[in-house]
């Protein structure tokens, strides 16, 4: 009895064991492992190349499953002016193993003023909180879960999925932006208006003779509304922007090639455009130590005949000989502060020394574009601009200014911000522009695939001749 059990159990063990070969068989068939290695095999032995097991690594690598995202985490960090903005990096599960494989930070569209008022101030902080707080909610909950498990080359496909998520938000948003304001008109008392008593017209006094009556300056244009957008949108940008570093990351090509792809449907072209560097070598304001609040920023532009690398080698040496003016134990730093104290003329003056002793010409090596930030020095008491500490201007004086600094300065080629938008008519009046484009930010909602169907639109454009008046 007792061998009869044994040899039982045997056959039973035997039987589980020839059930579990043919799973085995079946698995492998159905992945075609074996035809696969066998034709690995045989190739490898041809090449015998000196890293045996690196080699087939490579082979089962490029045989392995795509990279798929696996989850998202959503930072709040510090940006380059040192204010809270989003980071969003990205793991994917490559290989069987969880990876992190980028990360990115997107600056969002509230602006950072220089010295803004106190109230202003705690606003603009109470604003940017919020937003950070909400966005890293969508980053974490709604759009992890919806992009789990796509692949990160597939940017079309996330990027249209974080479109709709977006306007779904956005016309969540209007409704309830429409509700409260319904439920405020009901709650509000219906005032009736009286009507108001007509003063008698005070007589105006004769003016002397010979006497010439002062003419009335124009009222100043209020500002204009901002355009209302969720400020937690940056979400949006901060994702698709990280997917697509994600998947350059992952070919081993750089983000721009990558983003190149896309334009082009996958094929590059042989030569790509690489935009002109602009490096901003010095920053005043009303920030700054000194006086001029105007001239945020004077940025450097390379002759667009220079290659990207000469481009960059010149904007260092020129940015090491500002760095010797600043040095606190240089004899030139006392110049230094007098040059960017005074008027605007002066860092006009202290850049083209500085090229001379590099052996450059402003206007033929390099050129210049002032950030004026013009809307930031409207003071809306006096109806006018504050270029310098208690020097007020109207737009009328600005534009003779901005016309005398030109003419003085050939080498500046762009003026940035000028004057509010709101002042048309002296902006038409600064200078005859030579050429136009288009600046684009990328921000907010706006999504890799936005940005290269803008810039197919815009080529487009310019290729057939439409008409840009309608776009936006």
């Amino acid at each position: 009895l007792a061998i009869g059990g044994g040899g039982r159990r045997r056959g039973q063990a035997a039987g589980e064991l020839g059930a579990l070969r043919r799973r085995a068989v079946d698995y492998y068939r159905q992945n075609e492992v074996p035809s696969r290695l066998e034709h690995l095999l045989n190739a490898t032995f041809y090449l015998q190349p000196p890293d045996l097991y690196g080699h087939l690594a490579n082979c089962f690598a490029e045989l392995a499953k795509p990279p798929t995202i696996c989850r998202m985490i959503g930072r709040q960090v510090l940006d380059g002016i040192g204010q809270p903005t989003l980071q969003v990096e990205i793991f994917c599960t490559v290989h069987n193993c969880e990876k992190s494989v980028s990360s990115s930070t997107i600056t969002s569209h509230l602006e950072v003023l220089d010295q803004p008022a106190p109230e202003v101030m705690l606003t603009m902080e109470r604003e940017r909180n919020e937003a950070i707080i909400t966005a890293l909610r969508w980053v974490n909950e709604p759009l992890n879960e919806m992009l789990l498990g796509l692949q990160p080359t597939d940017q079309y496909e996330v990027d249209k999925l974080l479109g709709k998520y977006f306007k779904e938000r956005a016309r969540e948003d209007k409704e309830n932006k429409e509700l409260e304001k319904a439920e405020d008109n009901k709650s509000s008392p219906v005032l009736t208006s009286s009507p108001l008593p007509v003063l008698p017209l005070a007589k105006k006094k004769g003016n002397k003779p010979g006497k010439k009556e002062p003419s009335p300056e124009k009222p100043i244009p209020p500002a204009e509304l901002l355009n209302q957008c969720l400020v937690e949108a940056w979400a949006i940008g901060a994702v698709s922007l990280a997917v697509a570093k994600a998947s350059a990351a992952l070919k081993n090509s750089p983000l721009y090639f990558y983003i190149a792809s896309l334009k082009h449907n996958q094929e590059l072209p042989k030569e790509l455009v690489m935009p002109l560097l602009m490096v901003t070598l010095l920053n005043c304001g009303k920030s700054s130590a000194g006086k001029l609040n105007l001239m945020k920023e004077v940025i450097c532009i390379p002759h667009p005949g220079l290659t990207a690398k000469q481009g960059l080698t010149m904007l260092l040496e020129i940015q090491k000989q500002i760095m010797k003016f600043c040095n606190p134990y240089s004899s030139a730093k006392f110049h230094f502060q007098q040059e960017t104290t005074g008027k605007m003329s002066h860092l006009g003056c202290l850049t083209l020394g500085i090229c001379i002793n590099l052996g450059l010409e402003l206007g033929t090596n390099l050129n210049l574009a002032i950030n004026c930030a013009a809307h930031e020095l409207m003071d809306y008491g006096k109806g006018k601009y504050e270029v310098t500490v208690g020097t007020f201007k109207n737009p009328d004086e600005m534009v003779d200014m901005y016309v005398d600094l030109v003419n003085k300065f050939p080498s500046i080629i762009a003026l940035i911000d000028p004057l509010r938008k709101e002042d048309n008519e002296q902006r038409s009046n600064i200078n005859t522009p030579k050429s136009s484009g288009l600046v684009l930010k990328y921000t907010n909602a706006a999504t890799v695939c936005d940005l290269v169907d803008v810039t197919k639109l815009i080529e487009s454009e310019y290729k057939y001749g439409f008409d840009r008046s309608g776009m936006k």
